[in-house]
């Protein structure tokens, strides 16, 4: 008996830090768009460009931490409590955060991800944003 216990907390441990984590790179994101925006500004006296930097960084940010978020939902509703409600919660969540993934992908790459030649994930699109900061 004592071992599903010791399972659960350490599942739930698992979930919580799969959230944090989620969290922090939402933080980090906007931390990192708003520094590489600013620092785009001083180098180049662009404001439009700073803003494209911005737009792309903190989209990119924002795609990472919901990829990191929905692996958390993953684990917590397929390990730690399967029932059919939490799967259709689940289902709910992901639809949405899938929703608004593709969504960003579109207002970043000002295109439909299919139509693009490579794909890019929320890291990708960061360094890029990293890399034209310094230009």
């Amino acid at each position: 008996m004592e071992a599903p216990d010791s399972y659960s907390k350490a599942l739930g441990l698992i979930v919580h830090l799969a959230d944090g984590i989620g969290v922090a790179v939402l933080v980090a994101g906007l931390i990192l768009a708003a520094i590489l925006a600013l620092r785009t500004w001083y180098r180049t006296g662009d404001g439009s460009k700073a803003y494209s930097v911005l737009r792309r960084t903190l989209g990119g940010g924002i795609l990472a931490g919901l990829e990191v978020l929905v692996a958390g939902d993953l684990i917590r509703t397929v390990a730690v409590d399967p029932t059919m409600n939490n799967v259709i919660i689940l289902g709910v969540i992901v639809l949405i955060r899938t929703f608004l993934s593709f969504s960003l992908e579109i207002e970043i790459e000002g295109t439909l991800p299919w139509k693009r030649a490579l794909t890019q994930s929320g890291v990708s699109v960061i360094a890029d944003a990293v890399k034209k900061s310094g230009e």
